[in-house]
C-alpha cells in the first residue's frame, strides 16, 4: 500500500515544482530573447549585405563606364598617333592592350598623352633653309600668271569682237594676281614639312612674285 504523503513533503514538492516552473520560464524567456537577438542580427546582416551588393553594382557600373571611356579615348589617341606616323603608323596595327597589374587613375595618364600629342603636333615655322624654295614658288607663280595673261591677250587679239575687249581686262587681272599665285605651292611645301605658312614665308613668296611680275611687265616684248 502507498504510504501517505506528509504535509511537509507535499509542501516541499510544491515548492520544488514552483522553482522548476520559474526556472523553465526564465530559460524560455532567455531563449526567446536570444532568438530575437539572432533574428535582428540576421536582418541587419542581410540589410548590410544588400547595401554592399548595391554599392558593388554601382561601382561596377562606374568601372564599366570608365573602361568604355578609356577605351574610346585610347582608340582616338592611337588613331591620331598613327596619322602622325604616316605609313609607319599604318603598320602599327591596333592600340596596345591594358597592362596587367597596372594601378592608378588612367584619366591623368590619358590627359598627359593628349598634352604630349598636342605639343608635338603643333606645326612650327618654316626654317630659313627653305627660303630659296619659297622664292622659286613666287617666281614660278608670277610667271605662270603672266603666261596666262599673255595667252588671254593673244586670244582676244586673234578672235576680236567682244573677246578683244574682255580678254585684255582678264589678262590684266590675272597678271596682277601673279604675286599671290605662288602662295599655293608654298602652302603645299609648308604642309609637307608640317609647318605653317606664316607672315615671313608668305612675304618672301609675295615679294618674289611681285618682283617677277614687275620685271616681266617692264621687259620690252
Amino acid at each position: 500500500m502507498n504510504e501517505p504523503v506528509t504535509s511537509e513533503s507535499y509542501a516541499a514538492q510544491v515548492r520544488r515544482l514552483a522553482d522548476l516552473t520559474e526556472r523553465v520560464s526564465a530559460q524560455r524567456a532567455e531563449a526567446h530573447t536570444w532568438y530575437d537577438q539572432q533574428c535582428s542580427a540576421a536582418r541587419r546582416a542581410v540589410a548590410d549585405a544588400g547595401d554592399q551588393v548595391r554599392r558593388a553594382e554601382r561601382e561596377l557600373a562606374a568601372a564599366r563606364e570608365l573602361q568604355e571611356r578609356v577605351d574610346a579615348e585610347v582608340r582616338l589617341l592611337w588613331q591620331e598617333l598613327r596619322g602622325r606616323l604616316g605609313s609607319a603608323g599604318r603598320r602599327a596595327g591596333g592600340p596596345p592592350g591594358p597592362v596587367g597589374g597596372a594601378t592608378g587613375d588612367p584619366l591623368p595618364m590619358l590627359a598627359a598623352v593628349r598634352d604630349l600629342l598636342a605639343r608635338t603636333g603643333q606645326p612650327g615655322e618654316l626654317p630659313g633653309s627653305v627660303n630659296p624654295l619659297l622664292v622659286l614658288c613666287g617666281v614660278v607663280g608670277a610667271a605662270v600668271a603672266y603666261a596666262l595673261g599673255t595667252a588671254a591677250r593673244t586670244a582676244g587679239d586673234r578672235y576680236g569682237g567682244d573677246l578683244a575687249v574682255g580678254m585684255p581686262v582678264l589678262a590684266l587681272v590675272v597678271t596682277l594676281l601673279g604675286p599671290l599665285v605662288g602662295l599655293v605651292p608654298a602652302k603645299l611645301v609648308a604642309d609637307r614639312r608640317h609647318a605653317v605658312l606664316g607672315p615671313r614665308p608668305a612675304a618672301i613668296v609675295v615679294v618674289a612674285g611681285l618682283a617677277t611680275t614687275v620685271l616681266l611687265l617692264t621687259v620690252p616684248r
